[in-house]
């Protein structure tokens, strides 16, 4: 048996396990994760995030499901991977450059005047629409198209942030069948990759009340692609304006800014550490 040690760590309450690789190697972290996210039996998280070396950045971040299923970028993730680096010394810069499977993400850390970490502002990378499989048999962009579920009229926009995202814009977000729609819409033939769901409430140019179902959790707290994605379809609808939107999810609240020329997003928020342990592995 040897010991893994771990930090718990959550954004906004999606929570994840968090291992540095570069001193405990993980041969099968998919099995693991599945194992450990177990929320009655293993630690208990939303999935499991690996921090690596690269030779194209700083850092890489891995990030597995709950269910196994390896994801592409997690913002609240990648928030949370800049503060481990900052809180455990692995590095003195206050920018930071995390390899992912979407791409180098850019992460800018904030400090008060003690060096304590305020928040973290991640550079997403492009919002731009994506590509789905149409009714029609052919391939294309699904921008504020009509959807059934549950008995239920959905209008949404398909949007690719480094993952895929159905943004469904609904009356009352509290109300909202995310648990019902929520698989249903993950599952769609719409999707040969699944996505990510989210259900938006637009209360005002500035801000939405956002639920989300995440590709391989579930119900989650919050999501970090899914605020930006959020934010990225109401501004190409016209429902909030692209230079700054607050996205309010069950586990708190992020500010993200979209720019329609570039379609560069940026997010920030904040990212909390809950504990530390050690969990044994078999050899």
């Amino acid at each position: 048996m040897r010991q893994i040690a771990f930090t718990k760590m959550h954004g906004l309450g999606n929570d994840y396990i968090y291992v540095n690789t570069m001193e405990y190697p993980l041969d099968n972290p998919s099995e693991l994760s599945v194992k450990w996210s177990d929320r009655h039996k293993g630690i208990g998280s939303d999935g499991l995030i690996l921090i690596g070396s690269s030779d194209k950045a700083d850092f890489s971040m891995r990030i597995f499901n709950a269910d196994g299923s390896e994801a592409l970028m997690c913002g609240n993730g990648s928030r949370c991977v800049g503060r481990y680096i900052h809180d455990n010394g692995l590095s003195d810069k206050n920018e930071l450059r995390l390899e992912t499977l979407s791409g180098i993400k850019v992460l800018r850390l904030r400090l008060d005047k003690e060096g304590q970490l305020l928040d973290v502002n991640v550079e997403m990378g492009k919002g731009i629409p994506l590509k789905v499989n149409l009714p029609d048999g052919n391939c294309g962009n699904w921008i504020l198209g009509d959807l059934f579920a549950c008995g239920k009229r959905f209008r949404g926009t398909a949007v690719d942030v480094g993952n895929p995202h159905l943004v469904l814009f609904v009356p009352d977000a509290e109300a909202a069948p995310v648990a019902e729609a929520g698989p249903l819409f993950e599952n769609s033939p719409m999707f040969p990759d699944r996505a990510n769901i989210e259900f938006a409430q637009v209360i005002d140019e500035r801000h939405i009340r956002m639920r989300v179902w995440e590709r391989g959790s579930g119900i989650t707290q919050a999501c970090g692609t899914g605020a930006c994605a959020t934010a990225v379809a109401a501004a190409m609808a016209g429902y909030t304006r692209p230079d700054g939107c607050t996205v309010i999810m069950d586990g708190g609240s992020l500010d993200v800014s979209w720019d329609p020329a570039t379609k560069d997003i940026h997010m920030t928020g904040t990212a909390t550490t809950v504990f530390e342990g050690t969990i044994e592995m078999e050899d």
